[in-house]
């Protein structure tokens, strides 16, 4: 069961339609896939049609040691990938850990009691660096980064090594970086490219080649509570989602790779 974290600090840059897109192009690809809602505002249950009354038990739960993965999960309505939705009471959870000794372990202890009833686990994190998004880079085995094709993105990539590093030195020294999506990628627009040089020029393969465009069907898909891939699944958005799944498969162990 290998574990990704879908983080960056910045808000805005694609990062929760990056992990609902994934999850349902790693489900179609034939991977059994456990999506981790970690923010608090529910948007990746939202846009996977979770409906509030589903979500009797959540990321919460889990977390509080009040319930473990199998018991927290519900299926999406998409063959092999089921989801832990997160509520508002997720909110409270890092005042209510904080006095905790095994703090920044709680979602990691989760993890290694559940079954391998999954193939590949993807956490949705918050867009900061709190006591959740802690948990999750503690729980991970990899990063999977969506980089924004903008000036302070570059900015937001140098505070994120920093703290993996961080999180390596103290907590995780296992933790990888998987690879950088560069999100909201508008190809007539010459700082667009200027910013994908220059992260292609710093981190070199880590970058994946592909490139998530621009797309409003992106934007609308959440509305209708559908990832992208099933709303409009030959939208620019849904096939490049399709594209980096791909590459995202070859750069998997080789026992989790169960569609190469």
């Amino acid at each position: 069961m290998f574990c990704i974290a879908i983080a960056n600090q910045k808000g805005g840059v694609g990062k929760t339609t990056s992990a609902i897109n994934v999850a349902t192009a790693l489900a179609a690809s034939g991977h059994r896939v456990l999506l981790i809602d970690l923010d608090p505002q529910g948007n990746a249950s939202t846009g996977l049609g979770i409906a509030q009354a589903q979500r009797e038990r959540s990321t919460y739960d889990v977390l509080l040691d009040d319930a473990g993965l199998a018991e927290a999960s519900v299926p999406s309505g998409i063959p092999q990938l089921d989801v832990i939705p997160a509520t508002v009471d997720l909110s409270g959870a890092e005042i209510e850990l904080v006095e905790t000794s095994d703090r920044t372990h709680r979602l990691r202890r989760a993890i290694d009691r559940a079954d391998r009833s999954w193939d590949v686990v993807l956490i949705d994190c918050p867009p900061s660096l709190g006591l959740l998004t802690i948990n999750a880079m503690v729980a991970a085995d990899a990063l999977l980064v969506p980089l924004q094709c903008e000036f302070f993105a570059l900015e937001g990539l140098s505070q994120l090594l920093n703290t993996v590093e961080r999180i390596r030195s103290r907590f995780n020294p296992s933790l990888s970086i998987l690879g950088v999506a560069l999100t909201m990628y508008d190809r007539r627009n010459r700082l667009t490219e200027q910013v994908s040089a220059d992260v292609r020029a710093v981190l070199g393969k880590v970058v994946f080649d592909t490139v998530i465009p621009r797309n409003v069907r992106l934007s609308e898909a959440p509305s209708h509570g559908l990832p992208a891939l099933i709303y409009d699944h030959r939208c620019s958005g849904s096939e490049a989602y399709i594209a980096l799944a791909r590459e995202l498969i070859q750069r998997l162990p080789r026992e989790e790779n169960v569609a190469a």
